[in-house]
């Protein structure tokens, strides 16, 4: 997951990947007919992220435009949900939250080849290491309550009010994501992990009590948002792929496992001076999100148990795609050797949680 310079390996785009390469003229005729105050012409490049959707910047001469798609090739059942993300951002768009604009979603296939949607490119920055290297301590402590209080906004927000209410089901919510994570590792299986099987038959039987249902975010990190150029402002929250609605619980504690990590890792600040870096603590970032949602953790443990078994699942989902020839990414084979530790790191969550 790790690279030498994370900013250069995942910022910015490249040449499209002849394996996601799509016939632009038709997209530009689809967005002749389906975007607002389209007009070309249109030059298409690739961001260079993006491991679980491609992902595109399209140029013209009047506007750019990010493009997300479907992978092709054979898929894990529920993976890869463009649809849904587009239906979010633009729930969440009309309530003022900050997502770029969506424009328009193509669910024909015919087209590039795969389902994808259209949305605005927010310009601003995008931070890739959690130690916010070059930055004043104040600088550091203002973007990460700026992240805090995103997520808040985001918990506030009723999803009923929103057009969400059937956005996830109802109820048994950790249940149903650990027996999801569970399939979806057992399908793209690579090893026999012994940490994963430990976990798998743990957390089932030993499910927290459930917060009431809110949009979850299912990838909430610092990388998946767009800052101002100039301010600690959240422009844009990006990635929507596993939103669902579900336990406000789960996107906080997925949050706070960047405490976790390592900080000789790009994404994490485990063990670092965090005092002389000017990054909150676990526990002032719990108060802060409480402060504003009146909602706090009091299975901290299993919860992180839960999220580092969910993410390395989602690791291994890319390992699958390595061995099929399918991932998009160039780091994903660095992604799918993280399995391991995060397992273990996980397997420790939950001894410590009663396990």
């Amino acid at each position: 997951m790790e690279t030498p310079d994370p900013q250069a390996a995942f910022a910015g785009t490249r040449p499209v990947d002849p394996r996601h390469a799509f016939d632009t003229a038709a997209l530009e005729r689809w967005m002749a007919n389906h975007v607002a105050d389209y007009a070309g012409p249109l030059t298409v490049n690739q961001f260079k992220g993006g491991q679980s959707n491609p992902t595109y910047e399209l140029v013209t001469p009047g506007r750019t435009y990010v493009l997300r798609r479907k992978p092709p090739g054979n898929l894990l059942p529920s993976a890869h949900a463009v649809d849904r993300e587009f239906r979010v951002i633009s729930a969440l768009a009309k309530q003022g939250f900050p997502v770029a604009r969506p424009y328009a979603l193509c669910e024909d296939a015919e087209v590039i080849g795969s389902m994808f949607y259209v949305m605005d490119k927010v310009e601003g920055r995008v931070l890739w290491d959690l130690k916010l290297p070059g930055m004043a301590p104040d600088q550091r402590r203002a973007i990460y309550e700026a992240q805090t209080d995103a997520l808040a906004r985001l918990h506030a927000i009723d999803p009923e009010a929103a057009g969400l209410g059937d956005y996830g089901r109802p109820g048994n919510y950790f249940a149903r994501q650990v027996g999801r994570w569970s399939k979806q590792y057992a399908a793209s299986e690579t090893e026999t992990i012994p940490a994963m099987d430990r976990l798998m038959a743990f957390l089932p039987d030993s499910l927290p009590p459930e917060s009431p249902a809110r949009i979850v975010h299912g990838d909430w990190r610092l990388d998946n948002m767009i800052l101002a150029p100039d301010r600690p402002e959240v422009l844009a929250v990006l990635d929507w792929e596993l939103s669902t609605l579900g336990d406000p619980m789960a996107d906080l504690s997925y949050y706070l496992i960047g405490w976790v990590i390592p900080a000789s890792q790009r994404n994490g600040v485990g063990g670092a001076d965090l005092k002389a870096l000017g990054i909150p603590t676990v526990e002032e970032t719990v108060d802060r999100y409480a402060d504003a949602t009146g909602m706090r953790p009091d299975n901290l443990d299993w919860l992180m148990a839960y999220n580092l078994f969910r993410l390395a699942a989602i690791c291994q989902g890319i390992a699958g795609r390595v061995r099929d020839g399918t991932a998009s990414s160039p780091q994903a084979v660095a992604t799918a050797a993280q399995v391991h530790p995060l397992s273990e790191a996980a397997w420790g969550f939950a001894q410590k949680a009663g396990a």
